[in-house]
């Protein structure tokens, strides 16, 4: 019986600490909130700062698997903060496991995981009443650490991919637009994407002061054409000024940032204007991001595996040539 109310004690303790401490869904969207209020967008840091990263993709530099979602804004948040200047990341037991080690008092970031699980209550009513138990989504935190706070790791571990010669973005972001397969057009003063009829237009290149801008337009809309029926179905029928709209502008904005990054172009804001309707979107539900983070990197993952399957497609016609 003792043991009982022990062990019932230490439960409530660890529900009431649970309780008082913040989510992480609060604790990155309060982040990105102070971010945007204090005027930086955190997916569009000022990158090429004396000794700090080159625009990319924050990636484990054992695996080389890239970071998505969130992640990416709170990984960039930290190399900027610090000026480390890799976008590579590591555990610390990856750490060792590469030969090295974390630095003595080197802290590390915190990122997130998402999971489900599905708790014992929910299984035994499934149990009873014959249909499928429902999961429960959660968030798992760990630490990595960037590979500028490590010493003794094996070479060639830390190296992140060079970056596209300047001359060889603009073919590259070309090759990009034309393996979408969206319908594509020049033309008229403005830019933007018609869901009813699956049209992108942005103006001449001639109309932008520089001409890498033509190419962070073309990759905001054709961002916004991922969210087509045929391709990744989002909500495309809000209308302006919606919350849903605003939803949608900051997958776009995030999504076209990823694209940059990814081809060595330096991210900027296509529409600074939004950033209230963000703001409202973001404190009113501590979820927002994290959906928008995770659908721009779906976009992004999407138009980037095109391009990759064109490649491909070229260089076999190559070889049976």
């Amino acid at each position: 019986m003792a043991k009982e109310r022990r062990t019932r004690a230490r439960q409530t303790r660890r529900d009431r600490q649970q309780a008082d401490r913040p989510s992480l869904y609060d604790e990155v969207t309060a982040q990105i909130i102070a971010d945007l209020e204090a005027g930086r967008v955190p997916w569009v840091q000022p990158w090429g700062m004396a000794g700090g990263a080159a625009p990319g993709l924050p990636r484990n530099a054992l695996t080389a698997r890239a970071y998505s979602g969130v992640n990416i804004l709170i990984l960039w948040g930290a190399v900027i903060a610090h000026g480390w200047p890799s976008q590579s990341w590591l555990t610390f037991a990856q750490a060792q496991a590469a030969g090295g080690r974390v630095r003595k008092g080197e802290h590390g970031q915190g990122v997130v995981y998402a999971d489900r699980f599905t708790p014992e209550a929910e299984k035994e009513r499934a149990a009873r009443e014959g249909d499928a138990a429902k999961a429960v989504p959660f968030l798992k935190r760990f630490t990595v650490f960037n590979v500028a706070q490590c010493e003794g790791l094996r070479e060639g571990l830390a190296s992140d991919p060079a970056p596209l010669p300047e001359r060889e973005i603009v073919p590259v972001a070309e090759e990009v637009i034309a393996a979408s397969g969206v319908d594509f057009r020049i033309g008229g003063t403005r830019a933007f994407y018609v869901p009813s009829l699956d049209v992108v237009q942005v103006p001449p290149q001639p109309a932008f002061f520089e001409q890498v801008n033509y190419y962070r337009t073309c990759l905001h809309e054709l961002t916004h054409a991922t969210g087509h029926a045929k391709r990744l179905n989002r909500d495309l029928k809000s209308g302006f000024g919606s919350k849903d709209y605003a939803r949608e502008e900051l997958i776009a904005e995030m999504g076209s940032a990823f694209l940059c990054a990814a081809l060595g172009i330096v991210p900027t804001v296509r529409h600074a204007d939004y950033i209230a309707s963000w703001l409202d979107v973001l404190r009113e539900d501590n979820r927002a991001i994290f959906r928008a983070a995770s659908a721009a990197t779906k976009a992004a993952d999407w138009l980037l595996a095109r391009h990759g399957e064109a490649q491909a497609a070229r260089m076999d016609g190559r070889i049976a040539a």
